[in-house]
């Protein structure tokens, strides 16, 4: 099968586009109202763009609460959706009226942030803190009433539990990190399947590669590397 997105004539039940650009990380964003009402949602078009400065950017369609908030005030934050926290996740996305509190609603307690106003998940093993830095409008297409837009920020703080903590790194496999598949599917990470490939390094003329043997030193990128991302 091959098809135009444009006519989406695939002629399936439901639009395979999202089962197949998976798995995706749910960005769980807590923001709050001008008049100091708590929001929190979770967007499955969220993803890091850049670690120096850190970013991250999630997208919406049309003007929804968590983009009004984020406009309103300039902040969020995102909580680590973990797979213990998955219900409270999924109530957390009910449409309801801006006056309402997800966080109440979802029975997730609040938990204060450092270096923003939004609060962030008290539960989750981790949470970035996060400053808008642009709105950007997406190209309208004809299949949306609303135009998507995309929210960027930059993670201006980290939080992250003591116990997430293990050999000196985040253990994000062992919280087990829920991501969106396809359709109404989750998924998760299971500790067991992860394994480490470390980066092969160019060779002294640039031509070819040298793969490297033994654990990670630690070190992303040094001088010839051209790291995957």
């Amino acid at each position: 099968m091959h098809y135009s997105t444009a006519a989406n004539d695939h002629g399936m039940a439901h639009d395979p586009f999202k089962a197949i650009v998976v798995p995706r990380p749910i960005g769980w964003i807590g923001t709050v109202s001008a008049e100091g009402i708590p929001n929190l949602a979770p967007y499955s078009f969220f993803n890091a763009i850049s670690d120096k400065p850190p970013m991250v950017m999630f997208s919406s369609a049309g003007i929804k609460d968590s983009v009004r908030n984020v406009l309103g005030t300039g902040e969020f934050t995102c909580s680590f959706a973990s797979r213990a926290l998955a219900r409270g996740m999924n109530l957390s996305a009910a449409p309801v009226r801006p006056e309402a509190d997800e966080f109440a609603l979802a029975g997730l307690e609040t938990a204060p942030s450092r270096f923003v106003r939004a609060p962030r998940v008290g539960a989750s093993p981790a949470a970035l803190e996060c400053k808008l830095w642009k709105m950007i409008e997406l190209p309208q297409s004809t299949r949306s009433p609303v135009p998507w837009v995309m929210i960027i920020g930059e993670v201006v703080g980290i939080y992250i539990a003591d116990e997430a903590i293990r050999d000196g790194r985040f253990d994000a496999a062992g919280q087990q990190p829920l991501m969106r598949m396809g359709y109404m599917d989750y998924s998760t990470v299971d500790p067991t399947e992860v394994f480490e490939m470390v980066q092969p390094v160019a060779s002294s003329d640039g031509l070819s590669l040298v793969e490297r043997s033994g654990a990670w030193d630690g070190t992303y990128q040094r001088t010839g590397d051209k790291p995957a991302g």
